[in-house]
């Protein structure tokens, strides 16, 4: 059986080749500390398994995290400038492939959606070929390595190696702001524990006024929007918000429908997403993939959407839920 623990184990090994090619390359004006970077997040993806199986203490993962926050915050990755090709050879490929040079993007979420649904009939006996508990991330890393085939397929690259030099160059672009899906979630989860969402009920319920339900919505919906803007995720601000204004007061209080509430707080989240650096994966990626002048020049084009979209999606839980 294929399971979760091969994708991490997959992912580790990818961190480590990256970091391999930096320590490599004597043009790169922080190897060591990119390299130790990159190559250290790569060997937690490893541990994690002995940790996950309670065979190895989990404190030294906490270690190597804050390595890699003070790798971080000393400024030791600045990327290198390895490149695989010239503008000049980009815009002459893609004219010569064209619309085909979609064929291996398009091929990861069609082959993620054919095995997660083919994944109940994938068996070799009776034991599932892919981890059942984790059918989709399963699905979905066999996905990108099907594309990373058909695209050197496809571009016949000189060197076979192309994808994980390029990956590297793009994800040292990106830099430390590609752990901050995982770190922001964490955090969220740490929140929780923490008693976070019970303390913002107790001052959100001291300055709302009493038995006004509108009150009761936009601090919800507003609350959402801002939480996730500090924390880049909506699904981290979602277990604060709802046990804090949710659950206690548009719930149980103002009896509201659970489903239509939770549903449009998310959406109302979704729209701090749109506003938020914190949103690496959504914000910042595409501006490094693009090679953007402004970084931020995502995040500027989207808060003229988010802000009446928040509006909208406040009236829509007044109106709807209740």
């Amino acid at each position: 059986m294929i399971n979760v623990e091969a994708v991490y184990w997959l992912i580790g090994a990818l961190f480590i080749a990256w970091a391999s090619l930096i320590a490599r390359d004597e043009n790169h004006p922080h190897r060591v500390g990119a390299s130790s970077f990159w190559g250290l997040l790569g060997l937690c993806f490893f541990y994690g398994t002995w940790v996950t199986a309670g065979t190895a203490p989990a404190w030294v993962l906490g270690v190597a995290v804050l390595v890699l926050v003070a790798l971080a915050a000393t400024g030791r990755l600045k990327h290198g400038r390895a490149r695989t090709s010239s503008p000049a050879e980009r815009v002459q490929s893609a004219a010569k492939f064209g619309n085909r040079l979609f064929i291996p993007a398009l091929a990861i979420p069609v082959v993620t959606v054919i095995l997660v649904l083919a994944a109940p009939v994938l068996t070799v006996g009776k034991t599932p070929i892919l981890d059942p508990k984790n059918t989709t991330l399963v699905a979905l890393a066999i996905g990108a390595i099907v594309a990373a085939v058909l695209a050197v397929v496809l571009l016949k690259p000189k060197n076979k190696l192309n994808p994980i030099i390029e990956s590297r160059r793009i994800l040292e672009s990106i830099g430390w702001a590609a752990l901050l899906p995982q770190m922001l979630s964490t955090l969220g989860i740490l929140f929780t524990k923490a008693g976070v969402g019970t303390a913002v009920g107790t001052l959100a319920t001291a300055v709302m006024p009493k038995g006004s339900l509108i009150a009761g919505v936009i601090v919800y919906c507003l609350g959402m929007f801002i939480f996730t803007i500090l924390m880049g995720n909506g699904f981290a601000a979602f277990p604060i918000m709802t046990a804090a204004i949710g659950w206690p007061v548009l719930v149980q209080q103002f009896h509201g429908n659970p489903a239509i509430v939770f549903a449009i707080g998310m959406l109302a989240g979704f729209c701090g997403t749109l506003c938020t650096p914190m949103a690496a994966n959504f914000n910042l990626v595409p501006s490094a993939l693009l090679e953007m002048k402004n970084k931020y020049g995502v995040i500027t084009a989207q808060v003229g959407t988010a802000i009446p979209l928040l509006v909208v999606n406040t009236a829509l839980m007044y109106f709807l839920a209740f």
